[in-house]
């Protein structure tokens, strides 16, 4: 998975995982690599990718957003549509890390799990808060009629302890952070380094206020 850089001003230790702004799908640190990419049956595919030859359509399809391509790949898939084709990363985790919902909205169709992790712990739902897809966290958690399958999606954690509102608040997407609090996420739950969500977005902005007054309201909240 691609890695943005860590903020100086964030407590974090190892990798963050989040969507980062792209042009054309790489990073901007990137555009300067020569030959990054290479064409491969008209799909783009890393050079050095780990990926299983036989989910190299289904990983591309889902990197570049491409439904049609994404719909022949699963038409094709030969193997499990949760397979890991990069980095622990399933193509539902790289849709909704990109931000892609027809695509998002089709591996669901297709079965695609909500609760795959990646190597770090995360989720499908964590990479879309991480963005700010306020969309694709609507359709993830609206996907199942099953209570309990989304308050394991909500209260998922991964390797540093957290939420997909954890992620949601640390990039200050206000609608995503509403959203998750209204299916129930906890506002109070702390993560490895001790933070609650509310204590990752900045000092007086919407979001940290928004957070503040969940977390007030439900007091007995257990972290």
């Amino acid at each position: 998975m691609l890695q943005p850089p860590l903020s100086a001003d964030r407590e974090r230790s190892g990798r963050e995982k989040m969507a980062v702004p792209r042009r054309n799908g790489l990073r901007e640190e990137d555009e300067e690599d020569e030959a990054l990419f290479e064409e491969d049956d008209g799909l783009v595919l890393l050079p050095e990718s780990d990926t299983p030859p036989h989910l190299r359509d289904l990983a591309a399809a889902a990197e570049l957003g491409d439904l049609a391509a994404l719909r022949r790949a699963l038409d094709n898939l030969g193997g499990s549509i949760d397979e890991p084709v990069e980095d622990g990363d399933t193509a539902l985790h790289l849709t909704c890390l990109y931000g892609y919902l027809p695509c998002v909205q089709l591996l669901l169709e297709r079965g695609a799990s909500l609760e795959a992790k990646d190597e770090d712990g995360g989720i499908p739902l964590h990479d879309a808060c991480a963005g700010g897809f306020t969309e694709i966290v609507e359709l993830l958690i609206h996907s199942t009629s099953d209570p309990e399958c989304v308050k394991r999606i909500l209260e998922s954690v991964d390797v540093e302890g957290d939420t997909p509102l954890h992620h949601a608040a640390r990039g200050e997407h206000v609608d995503v952070i509403r959203l998750l609090l209204a299916a129930g996420a906890s506002p109070t739950k702390t993560n490895i380094y001790g933070k609650t969500p509310s204590e990752l977005a900045d000092p007086d902005t919407e979001a940290r206020r928004i957070l503040g007054a969940a977390a007030i309201d439900m007091p007995c909240q257990q972290s």
